[in-house]
């Protein structure tokens, strides 16, 4: 009879994990290739800049497609409400006037934009080549003027004339220095630089280039117009169907976000650079100030930059007015300055608000780095696209404090000392 086996305890089995140690080596091979890219990537920096201006040339019509549908949905989704109002009682099936009304609403979003276009064109092309024809003939003459006001100025006041023939500086050698230098080296630069832009086969290419890339996207941003909802939704079945559920919620939630940034911004600013152009002409025509309707042109174009943009605009403006007559000029900056305050304090907090929600420091931070990376597109664009990472590091180290279950409010952690690794309370210094 056979004994009843008992229980014996069973060996531990010796080796390794093989699935364990098969992921940790995949994860160190796709670490090491995306090394090898990113080494790559910086190594042909310049390989991959040209070909992305490329790709960027050919997607340009696609490009301004999106950017005009963005800018005319507002415009659209107000004509496709007044127009359905309007139709409803009038048309019979809802489906063929919610139909209409899209297709009216579009239609007439794309009239009012190129309405503004042929106005804007229409009483700015003869202003500003008269303006620039007048600047070329006449621009020699006010340089000369100019530097006779100049050496006048300083010879009249006996301090800086001294202080300067300490430095061996000679007021009428440097007045002779600089008109030749205009005479000799600025007037032929600015002369081939005209030959080059009227060039015709160049220009003719270019307006044709232009043309035809406004052209398609005008015919892109109709299709996304009248079926924005369809992409839209083919756009969320995309993200739930890469990302989990709740991964695509916060993505859903971010996008949502970064178009309330966006979108908030780049019209009011829009708005607001328009109004602050219409306002500078009528202040430039009442002061008497010559080429006003350059100049307006130039402050109302600049001012889309934040916190920079007056300033950027008014550097070339004041040395072209003070050319002509230096004290114009000055009254010309006094102007501006003024112009800059009251759209920094009234205006832009009217038509903005607070869009943003980023303080002066990082305001003026992004317009610089985003400037610094990608020129005026950066210094308009920096602002939103920063609000939109603030916003998300925000959410992320809120999210942190939570599980953590610490405080989220800035200001209680201004007076802190550190954190109680016990309580897991936040501790203040006691004061005597």
């Amino acid at each position: 009879m056979e004994k009843p086996q008992e229980n014996i305890p069973k060996k531990e089995e010796s080796g390794y994990d093989i699935k364990k140690y098969s992921i940790i080596a995949l994860m160190v091979f796709i670490t090491f290739c995306c090394c090898i890219l990113f080494f790559f990537f910086i190594y042909r920096y310049h390989g991959f800049a040209e070909y992305w201006q490329k790709l960027m040339g050919i997607l340009q019509p696609v490009i301004m497609g999106f950017i005009v549908a963005y800018l005319l949905n507002p415009v659209m989704v107000f004509l496709e409400k007044h127009i359905y109002v309007f139709l409803k009682p009038r048309v019979k099936g809802e489906k063929k006037v919610k139909k209409m009304a899209r297709v009216l609403g579009t239609v007439g979003s794309l009239a009012f934009l190129l309405l503004i276009i042929f106005l804007l064109l229409y009483m700015m092309i003869p202003e500003l080549i008269k303006s620039i024809q007048n600047m070329m003939v006449d621009l020699p003459a006010e340089f000369s003027s100019f530097v006779d006001w100049i050496e006048d100025f300083m010879a009249e006041d006996s301090q800086i004339k001294d202080w300067l023939a300490t430095l061996g500086i000679d007021l009428v050698n440097i007045g002779n220095y600089l008109e030749k230098m205009f005479e000799n080296q600025v007037l032929p630069q600015i002369k081939t630089y005209l030959t080059y832009i009227a060039s015709i086969t160049t220009g003719v290419i270019s307006a044709v280039r232009m043309f035809f890339n406004f052209v398609v996207g005008l015919v892109i941003a109709i299709y996304l117009l009248i079926g924005k909802e369809t992409f839209i939704g083919q756009g969320k079945k995309i993200v739930y169907a890469v990302l989990p559920p709740k991964a695509g919620n916060n993505f859903l939630r971010t996008m949502r976000v970064s178009h309330k940034l966006f979108g908030g911004f780049i019209s009011g600013k829009i708005v607001d650079s328009a109004i602050i152009g219409v306002i500078c002409y009528i202040g430039l025509v009442i002061l008497d100030i010559p080429y006003s309707l350059l100049v307006a042109v130039i402050v109302g174009v600049t001012n889309v930059v934040p916190f920079f943009g007056p300033f950027i605009g008014a550097v070339p403006s004041v040395i072209l007015i003070a050319l002509e007559d230096p004290i114009k000029g000055l009254y010309f900056l006094i102007f501006v300055l003024v112009l800059q305050q009251v759209d920094g304090n009234i205006i832009g907090p009217k038509i903005l608000g607070d869009s943003t929600g980023l303080s002066s420091f990082w305001v003026v931070s992004a317009i610089l780095v985003g400037g610094g990376l990608f020129g005026f597109m950066g210094m308009l664009l920096g602002v939103p696209t920063f609000a939109v990472i603030y916003w998300l590091i925000r959410e992320i180290v809120a999210f942190i404090l939570r599980k953590r279950k610490l405080p989220e409010e800035t200001r209680d952690y201004i007076q802190m000392e550190d954190v109680d690794i016990k309580s897991g309370k936040l501790r203040y210094e006691k004061k005597e």
